[in-house]
């Protein structure tokens, strides 16, 4: 397929710089083939049956963009430039891979000071902006280091229209947020709170949690007209024996999985065996869910919406069908929708029903 079939035209004051309060106040767009339905995510539970399992990811965004000086030493008054970092994989105790802007600016050598904290010297340059940072502090002295000067790492189309400031602190961060690691939020999940936790409990809803590291590549653009020939970026993620247990529970007492947010979706996928039996997970991940994949174990998707030619519009129309997804968000944009990671939400059923 070609990256054109996953094109579509959004309006720019549909973006959304700020979720809605309180977070299950946000509208829901409930996709079942060419049925669509607008709810409330507060409304959640009246859209799924007790014995459903929601499974969540329990990532931590870290505030993995940074703001220095890259220092060498120079004659011809270029040994001091701006440089931005974006943290990517934690390679050792002192050593991050991480994206740099501008990264010609860079070579092996170079040093670059954070503020009056922090200092790492580039040891690589890779290629696409890639570099890899070797820190003068270690373990948990430099995630304190790291908390105290980095800033949340809003997706671009946020940050380009404003800077993080203290609400994107509690904001990009939902409330299941226990393993850090994250550079990017499960942005499904950041439209729970406590009280619709007790209500789909209260139902009968059950919940599982795993772990997925969002990396920066969710926002990386297919640069490849074919879409087979994109190479996904691959995220560390985890299934611990209970939780894959739990959800073959309810699968085998006839509970449906709903994964909120394509970060499960792709770990359920990774760990399920092609009978639906999920297995306990702990590694890297690269998988790239294109139409045409065959789903083994996810039933449901709760997610937001997403950026037309992207890996998740195509995550999205290959778990409900592209002509149901290209519907869907004409139905989205023309009734003013809120999209991307502070925006409204979606429930997708498969295209076709396990």
């Amino acid at each position: 397929m070609k990256l054109s079939d996953f094109d579509f035209d959004l309006p720019e004051r549909l973006i959304a710089l700020r979720p809605v309060r309180p977070r299950p106040a946000s509208r829901l767009l409930v996709a079942r083939g060419a049925q669509t339905d607008d709810s409330h995510v507060h409304d959640l539970a009246e859209w799924l049956n007790p014995g459903d399992m929601l499974v969540f990811n329990d990532t931590r965004v870290i505030p993995a963009r940074l703001f220095g000086e890259r220092h060498r030493t120079s004659t011809d008054g270029t040994g001091v430039a701006k440089i931005e970092i974006t943290l990517i994989h934690r390679d050792a105790p002192d050593r991050w891979t991480a994206l740099a802007r501008p990264a010609k600016r860079l070579a092996p050598g170079d040093r670059i000071g954070f503020g009056a904290a922090l200092c790492a010297e580039v040891a690589v340059k890779g290629a696409a902006g890639e570099v890899s940072l070797v820190f003068d502090r270690s373990g948990a002295d430099l995630d304190a280091a790291i908390a105290e000067a980095g800033v949340m790492p809003l997706p671009p189309y946020i940050a380009q229209r404003r800077p993080a400031d203290a609400r994107d602190i509690e904001d990009y961060q939902t409330i299941f947020a226990r393993r850090p690691g994250a550079v990017a939020a499960p942005t499904a999940a950041l439209h729970f709170d406590e009280a619709l936790m007790a209500a789909l409990s209260a139902r009968g809803i059950l919940s599982a949690r795993l772990t997925l590291h969002v990396g920066p590549g969710t926002f990386l653009p297919v640069k490849v007209d074919n879409i087979a020939d994109h190479r996904m970026h691959a995220e560390w993620g985890e299934i611990a024996p209970q939780a894959a247990e739990a959800v073959n529970g309810a699968r085998a007492a006839g509970g449906r999985i709903i994964a909120v947010g394509t970060t499960a979706l792709r770990l359920l996928e990774s760990a399920a065996d092609p009978q639906g039996r999920l297995a306990p997970f702990r590694g890297e991940t690269d998988i790239f869910i294109t139409p045409g994949y065959r789903f083994r174990i996810v039933d449901g998707l709760m997610t937001n919406f997403h950026l037309p030619r992207s890996t998740l519009f195509m995550l999205v129309s290959a778990f409900s069908g592209r002509e149901t997804m290209q519907a869907a968000y004409t139905h989205a944009i023309a009734d003013g929708y809120r999209f991307y990671s502070y925006g409204d939400a979606c429930l997708l059923y498969p295209e076709t029903a396990r």
